[in-house]
């Protein structure tokens, strides 16, 4: 007769099974805040991942005032503010 309760074996694959899921979520899950949270400094690398630009056009928009960014120390950081404003803009709203 089948005993009703799991066997080591059955436990021990359930416990891989709930590990291997906990790590994909935190793969996969956003690292931190929305993009778009105006307290939020953003590199100019995690600006342009936002904006799908590569850095140096990332930088050319700084350069040229399109997009607002300020200094830290010796970091250039893009406020989050900034990345929406621009998209807003990019698209007309």
């Amino acid at each position: 007769m089948a005993s009703s309760a799991p066997s080591d074996r059955e436990t021990r694959i359930r416990a891989a099974v709930d590990e291997l899921a906990a790590a994909i979520l935190a793969a996969v899950e956003p690292a931190g805040p929305a993009v778009g949270a105006p307290d939020r400094l953003l590199s100019v690398e995690a600006a342009a991942e936002a904006l799908s630009l590569g850095r140096s056009v990332t930088y050319r928009l700084i350069t040229s005032g399109r997009l607002r960014s300020v200094r830290v120390g010796g970091r250039r950081l893009v406020p989050g503010s900034a990345v929406a404003e621009f998209i807003d803009g990019a698209s007309g709203r």
